[in-house]
């Protein structure tokens, strides 16, 4: 099955990272390579593209699609977090941009071998990365239902969480849930009919509930954007596509907190905790237009932002 996965604010990305010829930049989430061939059609041949992901299939299929460019290339199986020991290991203090686009790709979605899409009849399955050994059949079948309610309330956001767990458990006593299939049947028979007319698919939110769980996702965002914003040089570019608003509160916190990260009491007339901000006030968020709603309808709840370091006076 071909890697494929429409770009998301493709333009507004590139406007944002603005690739210099010489530049060194660094895709966290590689995917496919789409924003990436962006990043390599700008860089001459002492530019440099670091790509990361844990899914081999996505670096073997952007390795193919890159290999036009001229610019110098390396790639990483490792999770976006690891960005630090990533750098460490190529012999590279700081970069130019980076960035990370958090969705799911399309290819893993469209893949029936992958289980991440509540569409497709596949294994309980959801890891980016293939050769980890936690899947989505153990958190559906191994979790109490106090886990399962947790974890499908927290990352879900679903109301009826605790109703979804309890038809998991009681279904999984007959037999082990095995598939997309029979996970979305529960899920369907566990909503009130009421509940499934308006709004998302039924399953949308508890199988994006349970792919967090098996990835770790957000764990694994907290612990890498202040990382990224580390290794970044005087003036360089960190842009972050988030899909939910679990992600881009823990994005748009962590560039606030960079911005600004007085803990001085309030009410102080001047600062005396003398701590300073590392990056330039973040703007809002960008989306995408309703051309792009229009061809990609995937991208509808991604939300852009963009970081950008800035030399403090005397370093």
């Amino acid at each position: 099955m071909e890697f494929r996965h429409a770009s998301v604010l493709f333009n507004e990305v590139m406007d944002g990272l603005d690739p210099k010829p010489d530049g060194i930049y660094l895709d966290g989430t590689l995917g496919g390579g789409g924003h990436s061939n962006g990043i390599c059609s700008k860089l001459g041949e002492n530019g440099l593209l670091i790509g990361i992901d844990r899914d081999n299939d996505a670096l073997k299929a952007a390795r193919e699609r890159l290999s036009q460019w001229q610019c110098r290339k390396e790639y990483v199986h490792a999770k976006f977090s690891e960005v630090k020991s990533v750098l460490a290991g190529l012999g590279i203090d700081s970069i130019d941009g980076a960035l990370l686009d958090l969705g799911v790709s399309s290819f893993q979605l469209d893949n029936p071998d992958r289980g991440f899409s509540y569409m497709r009849d596949a294994p309980l399955d959801m890891r980016m990365d293939q050769t980890a050994k936690f899947t989505a059949y153990d958190v559906v079948n191994d979790y109490t239902k106090e886990q399962l309610t947790d974890v499908i309330r927290t990352y879900g956001e679903e109301r009826w969480a605790s109703r979804i767990s309890e038809f998991i458990v009681k279904e999984r006593r007959r037999k082990p849930l095995e598939t997309t299939t029979e996970l979305v049947d529960v899920i369907k028979a566990a909503i009130p009919a009421s509940a499934r007319r308006e709004g998302p698919h039924p399953a949308k939110r508890t199988f994006q509930a349970i792919r967090i769980e098996v990835n770790d996702e957000l764990t694994e965002l907290r612990n890498a954007v202040d990382d990224y914003l580390d290794v970044l040089k005087p003036g360089g570019r960190l842009a972050i596509i988030t899909f939910h608003s679990l992600e881009d509160r823990i994005v748009k916190e962590a560039f606030r907190t960079r911005y600004d990260p007085c803990i001085c009491p309030p009410g102080l007339p001047v600062c005396v905790c003398g701590r300073v901000g590392d990056i330039e006030r973040p703007g809002k968020p960008i989306v995408p237009g309703e051309e792009e709603l229009e061809e990609n309808p995937r991208s509808r709840s991604a939300k852009l932002r963009i970081a950008v370091r800035k030399q403090i006076p005397g370093v």
